[in-house]
């Protein structure tokens, strides 16, 4: 009977410890390293590694056909598309072509990566669809293995909105329990970060999967303790737009145990005053521009 109680006790502790301060600098790749390689697909994420970065930060949308597909919107946006035929496709017809509508098979035939984002002039051209979630962790885990040699933590982001349920994505409940059920297949949940703007998400994942950490997403004007308040709870960490942020909410925020990592960090200039202000990190574009701060961890080849 001890054995039992010993063990529901651990277990209880370690689901009451995945919202703990974990006092590390991580510099995540914003969509891999969007900046230099086309975002969210597996090029970009092995980059990010071989930059160095601690975290890999991504997005996720489900397919019609019930898959986690790494994508920042659950449609193919205009910005960055050819469609099947290699054409572009213009800015008011985006939506139409919407993930959540189409299968994976039909999402693979366009290509991601040979039309460029414009706003990224130094990224690299490539002929690239957008990944299933399972084989970017795939693909990760054996460069780590093969040439990285160190762990990396996965941000993932659950892009939904209450306006768009059933529309571009499913309900909260569902969309949570598909992604849940491909991590935990694939990585131990403690190097798992699940992170959102839409409250319901961290609210249930919060209740159903407390193991997990969680980041709470920031792009409003309201003070800590309002969006801390809406959420119920306190997450492992609190994630602004770095321009919302001041060095006496990092302390705030410290000394509430809560971890402070702003996004998108792209300026050099802004990486180190945000370092000497205390963040506990930063998600950026250029995971590169970090690495000459020394911001980052240095791969070791593996020895042949």
């Amino acid at each position: 009977m001890r054995i039992v109680l010993f063990f529901i006790a651990l277990v209880v502790s370690s689901f009451l410890q995945a919202q703990i301060f974990i006092p590390k600098f991580d510099v995540q790749g914003h969509r891999g390293g969007r900046g230099l390689m086309p975002e969210n697909t597996i090029p970009a994420f092995i980059l990010a590694l071989d930059s160095g970065v601690t975290t890999l930060e991504m997005d996720v949308v489900i397919t019609a056909d019930k898959q986690v597909l790494v994508s920042h919107e659950p449609y193919m946006s205009a910005a960055i598309s050819l469609n099947p035929e290699d054409e572009p496709i213009r800015p008011r017809e985006e939506s139409k072509f919407n993930i959540y509508k189409m299968t994976y098979e039909q999402v693979k035939l366009w290509d991601v990566g040979s039309k460029m984002n414009e706003k990224f002039p130094q990224q690299k051209k490539i002929n690239v669809s957008k990944p299933l979630l399972r084989d970017v962790i795939v693909a990760v885990e054996n460069h780590i293995r093969n040439y990285s040699r160190y762990e990396v933590d996965y941000n993932i982001e659950i892009k939904s909105e209450d306006d768009s349920d059933d529309k571009f994505h499913p309900k909260p409940e569902e969309f949570s329990e598909l992604v849940f059920a491909l991590i935990d297949q694939y990585l131990p949940l403690d190097r798992v970060v699940i992170q959102s703007f839409d409250l319901r998400v961290l609210k249930y994942w919060h209740s159903k999967h407390p193991e997990v950490r969680l980041s709470l997403l920031v792009d409003n004007l309201n003070t800590i303790d309002e969006n801390l308040k809406k959420l119920g709870f306190r997450p492992s960490v609190y994630s602004p737009e770095f321009k919302l942020l001041s060095k006496t909410e990092i302390s705030y925020l410290h000394a509430m145990k809560i971890r402070c990592i702003p996004w998108t960090v792209n300026d050099i200039k802004d990486m180190e005053e945000l370092k000497a202000w205390k963040v506990d990190g930063f998600i950026t574009d250029y995971p590169d521009r970090a690495r000459k701060l020394g911001l980052t961890l240095r791969p070791q080849p593996v020895k042949k």
